[in-house]
């Protein structure tokens, strides 16, 4: 039966697809339409990257590992890698279409999403509550200061405005795109450096290795940006061969990244030993070529395919509170709520836990983004753009 749940997701992912006649393009693939539906699909992953580990991941006792969506246990960083590499293209494209964009690029593009992430924490903490998770006043502060997560998914809505402010200061104050975009990497280098000293540990922000290992994706946005035409006509002529040379790329690369984070090198390791952060950049570094590949096999493909599934479209449009919003029912209806207490109701048959998380993800989706629409900073944003 859980076949058919990627059936479904496949069926649902191309639905209203459309493939280009000899000699044709989707002209369209870079867009922000399509991008946006290329988001929605990679919400979708991610959500089901959560429910993998929730369900079957190898970390869990034996007695809950539930097989089904195994596949999508070690994903994770592959669909994050396209959300950082869709933001910076579209922050490149951005500044260079509108005049005006940096003006107010703090309050209109950073605020917002810092708004986001503490709502989503006061609502994850009221929920922690409800569950029965006590907490001394002090604990309470930790959490709704952020520095302590609420929410254990929300890493990326705390590192992606650090990066916009990176964009934002380096396109500000360079006068030459390619010194802005170089100080952007310079500024991701020094991050991965950063993530690359501090241990594993269950608390406080840069966790774990996913802070970093898909983050040489957003300049990386910023160069595809800057050169658009150049690389599309690039991979035009011999297209066949690059798609077939990135999806052989993609499997390689992603077979020695294995070797590397679980047998060679590996993430793991307390202490600021030389050694160990060399062995974490190597595994980071292993994983970004794995992230360039999966990313140029999607876009390859995109310049074939044109996206029409409208719905994705939507989830697209609403990806961060999806992110933020989530998780809250993937642990509502696991085995147990948070490692903390004992969840709602546990569904243990994969099919339905599926479709229970994404059935009740969806309406509260939708309410978050009501919620935060009528935001202040919201509506100052859209004012701007509309002027």
């Amino acid at each position: 039966m859980i076949y058919l749940v990627y059936f479904l997701l496949g069926a649902f992912v191309f639905f209203g697809a459309r493939g280009c006649r000899k000699g044709e393009w989707n002209e369209e693939y870079t867009s922000l339409r399509q991008t946006k539906m290329l988001q929605g699909v990679m919400a979708l992953g991610v959500a089901f990257h959560h429910m993998a580990q929730k369900t079957c991941a190898p970390w869990h006792q034996r007695i809950y590992i539930v097989p089904g969506l195994d596949f999508f246990v070690p994903l994770g960083y592959l669909f994050v890698a396209v959300f950082l590499f869709c933001s910076g293209f579209g922050l490149y494209k951005s500044r260079k279409t509108k005049p005006d964009y940096l003006n107010s690029f703090v309050r209109r593009r950073i605020l917002p999403m810092v708004a986001a992430f503490y709502i989503s924490e006061v609502i994850h903490l009221l929920v922690r509550l409800a569950m029965g998770q006590k907490m001394d006043a002090a604990q309470i502060l930790w959490y709704l200061s952020g520095l302590q997560m609420a929410n254990p998914n929300a890493w990326y809505v705390i590192v992606i405005p650090f990066f916009y402010l990176a964009f934002y200061l380096a396109f500000r104050f360079c006068r030459r795109e390619g010194a802005a975009i170089a100080w952007v990497f310079a500024f991701t280098l020094a991050y991965t450096l950063l993530g690359a000293c501090i241990d594993h540990q269950s608390v406080w922000w840069m966790r774990g290795e996913w802070w970093y290992n898909s983050i040489l994706l957003f300049p990386l946005g910023l160069v595809f940006g800057k050169y658009e035409r150049q690389v599309t006509a690039f991979f035009r002529k011999g297209y066949w061969f690059w798609l077939v040379l990135s999806f052989a790329a993609l499997l390689g690369l992603y077979y020695v990244s294995t070797l590397a984070t679980d047998q060679w090198w590996g993430y793991y390791g307390d202490g600021w030993d030389r050694l160990k952060i060399l062995h974490r950049l190597g595994s980071a570094a292993s994983q970004w070529l794995v992230c360039v590949a999966f990313v140029a096999f999607l876009f390859l493909f995109m310049m074939k395919v044109k996206i029409g599934n409208r719905l994705m479209g939507v989830l697209g449009g609403v990806t961060l509170e999806f992110y933020l919003i989530h998780g809250i029912f993937v642990e509502l209806f696991g085995y147990n709520f948070m490692d903390i207490c004992k969840s709602v109701i546990y569904i243990k048959y994969v099919p339905l836990y599926v479709l229970v998380v994404l059935a009740c993800s969806i309406p509260a989706t939708a309410l978050f983004h009501l919620i935060l629409k009528h935001l202040p900073l919201s509506r100052k944003a859209r004012q701007a753009r509309k002027a």
